[in-house]
């Protein structure tokens, strides 16, 4: 029964003996700019294609500043220092997203609250966010609110777009305001995609976006913080840059930082990626629209962008019967040349962050036992 789906993921992808889930794709100006980055000696997190990739993302996105940085979750880890996330403090996000959503939180020694997702985003629901916090959240004085049972402050929010599908950013946002809580958006896989006209990794006070190696733009690795505030992207700039002062000589530091920008040589790699954006995520977009014809008749559903949404199709997504079928499916694809993956496996059931304080995940354990990750390189 599986046939027809592999058969036809291996006619989007003719001439290849295996079809991987997601390989980078280098078509334009990428060894020129490495090449004239070798050329000039500026390899490492000191050169002009730093600054020039830093200003070209911004400008392509709409956000007033960026600062590249050697991974995504060095982004987000640097965002959340700056967004005031401090130790013990809580933080909310979803279950369902990659471990390094919840590491970059417990690198401050703050802690992780899981709350569900939407079933037509699969990101951060803003109506169980609100339920959660009319329960279990009291607003005080200070403006910020705390957890009932723990009396810890829920201090920040970190919505993810899963697989480069919006979340309802701005619902959240409304809610995260009315509890006085700061919104600090993951958009490691989210390049591209919107929500109303406006760019996911710019609604909140910060947004980190990942280039790793599966992603549509890569640098092999790479990250970088988004910010409208003049304020934030001066200390984002300098925590990343090891706290250190500007000296000609000097080795002078006024507090605990990180080395985390972004090489040169990575940069000028990446230049060439952004410039090729646009026609990345347009042919992806055709991929995606020919896999919801394929699958109109079938008992597969193709997860599709959610209204008001413009999504990247980072992953194309299928949602099978049940979990039975669903590894019915990746064992038979996977031993036919074509790459499938589950989505990830829950946060809160992880050893290390198995205690962690949860909501009714309902929706997002629906999701984890049922999804499919489809082959969805740029063709």
């Amino acid at each position: 029964m599986f046939k027809p789906l592999v058969d036809f993921i291996k006619q989007q992808y003719p001439n290849q003996e295996f079809v991987p889930l997601h390989a980078p794709r280098f078509a334009g100006n990428e060894k020129k700019y490495v090449n004239d980055c070798i050329d000039s000696t500026f390899v490492s997190s000191v050169g002009e294609y730093v600054n020039q990739f830093e200003s070209e993302l911004a400008k392509r996105i709409g956000a007033k500043y960026a600062v590249a940085t050697v991974n995504g979750t060095a982004a987000l880890h640097i965002s959340l220092i700056v967004a005031g996330v401090r130790r013990d403090d809580l933080v909310v996000t979803q279950a369902l997203s990659f471990v390094a959503t919840c590491n970059a939180i417990n690198y401050i020694g703050a802690k992780p609250l899981f709350v569900d997702v939407d079933l037509n985003t699969m990101g951060l629901s803003p109506s169980k966010l609100s339920a959660y916090l009319k329960e279990n959240g009291v607003k005080k004085n200070d403006g910020f609110t705390y957890h009932k049972l723990t009396n810890q402050k829920i201090s920040a929010c970190v919505p993810m777009h899963t697989f480069g599908h919006p979340c309802d950013i701005e619902g959240l946002l409304e809610v995260c305001e009315e509890y006085g809580i700061s919104v600090v958006e993951d958009a490691a896989e989210a390049i591209g995609s919107k929500q109303n006209e406006k760019y996911c990794g710019t609604f909140g006070m910060l947004g980190a976006y990942s280039f790793n190696g599966n992603k549509i733009i890569t640098a092999g690795g790479g990250g970088a913080v988004v910010t409208n505030d003049e304020s934030l992207v001066e200390k984002v700039r300098h925590l990343t840059t090891q706290a250190k002062l500007s000296h000609p000589w000097d080795f002078a530091h006024d507090m605990v930082g990180y080395n985390y920008r972004m090489p040169n040589i990575n940069a000028a790699l990446l230049l060439g990626q952004l410039e090729q954006l646009d026609s990345f995520v347009s042919k992806k977009r055709g991929l995606a629209e020919r896999y919801q014809r394929f699958t109109a008749d079938t008992e597969y559903k193709f997860v599709k962008e959610p209204e008001n949404g413009y999504s990247n199709y980072w992953l194309c997504s299928l949602l099978v019967n049940n979990e039975a079928q669903r590894n019915e499916l990746l064992t038979f694809a996977n031993n036919n040349g074509v790459m499938m993956r589950p989505a990830w496996n829950l946060l809160n059931k992880l050893p290390m962050y198995h205690a962690s304080l949860c909501g009714d995940l309902t929706n997002s354990e629906y999701i984890q036992a049922r999804l499919v990750n489809i082959p969805s390189s740029v063709i």
